[in-house]
């Protein structure tokens, strides 16, 4: 079980400094008492309830209770993305065992670190072998075995595991493991309980699906976050600010086409699975792809296009679905603060009237600002948000949360990661923990979110291991080949 222990966190550089706790008034650990948060409870009340889901649903219980997937095994191939090894993964955290398989020198992936600097990535205190956060992270729960499917031998072992699995999870280059005899057409035909994910960034078939760069890597393509809106809906306005200071598209943070197919990805090989299991017994291919994944969740985009004959502009931070929805600059970082209706409106507008007369005028005397349509549009987003920023620049988030929940109002901090990592809520019940691995020591992490679960939660067992690390255990106790043999197979650069 991961257990919780305090961890020095280094700032860099090159990245932000941490908000010293002299000057960051959101209260870090130690976290509430069990006393302390029963009294939370009682306020409203929900003392029997909340102390239920307390005594059901605590992280610490999950190691002891049954796993839905136990007793499932998959087999994960593919290189540089992150979404088979995000779905992967999502299926460990539930129970199955997964297989991911590399090539004998390893996925790309391993390499990548921020800002290219190798004194950012762990070094394995049993291999000596170097690894960046990112795959670490993302390999959680999974055994590492590698493997040349370019040789006859290889090829063969392959299927063999996949003769012993329930599930192949693919993010190859579409038609390549087709190309060497281990797609779905062929696995299929010897097995055909076989469930076949292929997570793929353009898909597997259509016109641009081998459109790639010519020396590029064909899994870094912009492709699956760009061609789908969903980059281009993202940034300030174009007519907010000037080019080059605002008005251009934004790039999410993280990797979304791939985190987001995965998790789809995930929940289409389950359905796939219940399918066989329940009703036919047969196997099937699915299909998910980056790009048609964050098309998902476009929210009105698409809708909008038809019924307007209009592209929708970027909004920055607000939402053009509501009144104000929007991030607010403080003393010490940010406030998120939702007007999400009318009610809520002239609430915020009562709430900063007490200090700022003017704004309870604009208010409810500009007509303009009467209706939602006057609100959001753009010189009254630029008036009212300017009234706001005035208000709240002197007072830290706190002070700013508590004036605005006394008016009713929906509000909260926009947290930094050092705030996030210590924040007793989350440190309570815990949404990250530290966990102890043989490799790379006391390493910080975030729960499965599907932990929450009464009676088969998901867990964390261990993050990413190095290059190879379950080759024995997976060769001789899954295929039979003896140790000698997997030695002289690593020899020929089989594996």
């Amino acid at each position: 079980m991961a257990e919780k222990k305090d961890v020095e966190i280094n700032s860099r550089a090159d990245t932000i400094d941490l908000m010293h706790p002299d000057i960051r008034p959101w209260p870090v650990t130690p976290p509430p008492s069990p006393e302390e948060v029963a009294k939370v409870y009682a306020k409203r009340k929900a003392e029997d309830f909340g102390k239920w889901c307390e005594d059901n649903l605590r992280y610490e219980y999950a190691f002891a209770k049954p796993e839905a997937l136990q007793g499932f095994r998959f087999v994960c191939v593919g290189l540089w993305r992150m979404g088979h090894k995000f779905c992967g993964g999502l299926l460990c955290e539930a129970g199955a065992e997964v297989i991911n398989i590399e090539p004998p020198e390893g996925d790309p992936a391993r390499q990548l670190t921020p800002f290219g600097r190798k004194e950012y990535m762990l070094e394995s205190k049993v291999t000596g072998e170097k690894c960046g956060l990112d795959f670490i992270h993302e390999m959680r729960g999974q055994k590492s075995v590698s493997l040349n499917l370019e040789t006859e031998e290889g090829r063969e072992i392959y299927r063999r595991l996949v003769g012993m699995a329930d599930g192949v999870i693919d993010e190859m280059p579409a038609g390549y493991m087709d190309s060497i005899g281990l797609g779905y057409r062929h696995l299929c035909k010897e097995f055909p309980r076989l469930v076949y994910l292929n997570i793929a960034v353009r898909g597997t078939w259509g016109p641009y699906k081998d459109k790639t760069s010519k020396f590029g890597q064909w899994t870094l393509e912009p492709f699956g976050g760009c061609s789908n809106a969903f980059v281009h809906n993202t940034g300030f306005p174009q007519d907010q600010l000037p080019r080059e200071s605002g008005g251009s598209p934004t790039r999410s943070g993280v990797w979304f086409a791939d985190f987001v197919a995965g998790e789809q990805g995930a929940n289409t090989l389950l359905a796939a699975l219940y399918w066989r299991d329940e009703f036919t017994g047969e196997g099937q291919f699915c299909e998910v792809t980056g790009a048609e994944t964050q098309m998902d969740i476009l929210d009105f985009d698409i809708s909008w296009y038809m019924f307007n004959a209009s592209i929708k502009a970027r909004t920055g931070g607000w939402d053009p679905n509501l009144n104000q929805y929007e991030w607010n600059p403080c003393r010490d970082g940010y406030m998120m603060i939702g007007g999400q209706t009318d009610r809520l409106w002239y609430r915020i507008g009562m709430c900063i009237e007490r200090d700022f007369p003017q704004f309870g005028r604009l208010i409810h005397e500009d007509p303009i600002l009467k209706e939602m349509g006057g609100r959001n549009a753009l010189e009254m987003l630029i008036k009212t948000y300017t009234l706001t920023t005035r208000w709240l620049r002197d007072i830290n988030r706190i002070e700013a949360e508590e004036k605005l929940l006394e008016y009713e109002i929906a509000a909260g901090p926009v947290l930094y990661i050092d705030e996030v990592s210590e924040f007793p809520h989350f440190v309570y019940r815990p949404w990250v923990c530290t966990i102890d691995t043989d490799h790379y020591g006391t390493l910080l992490f975030s729960v499965s979110p599907n932990n929450y679960a009464m009676r088969t939660p998901h867990r964390v067992k261990q993050l990413g291991r190095p290059l190879g690390y379950d080759n024995y255990e997976v060769y001789m106790k899954l295929c039979g080949i003896g140790q000698t043999e997997v030695n002289e197979l690593k020899e020929k650069g089989v594996i």
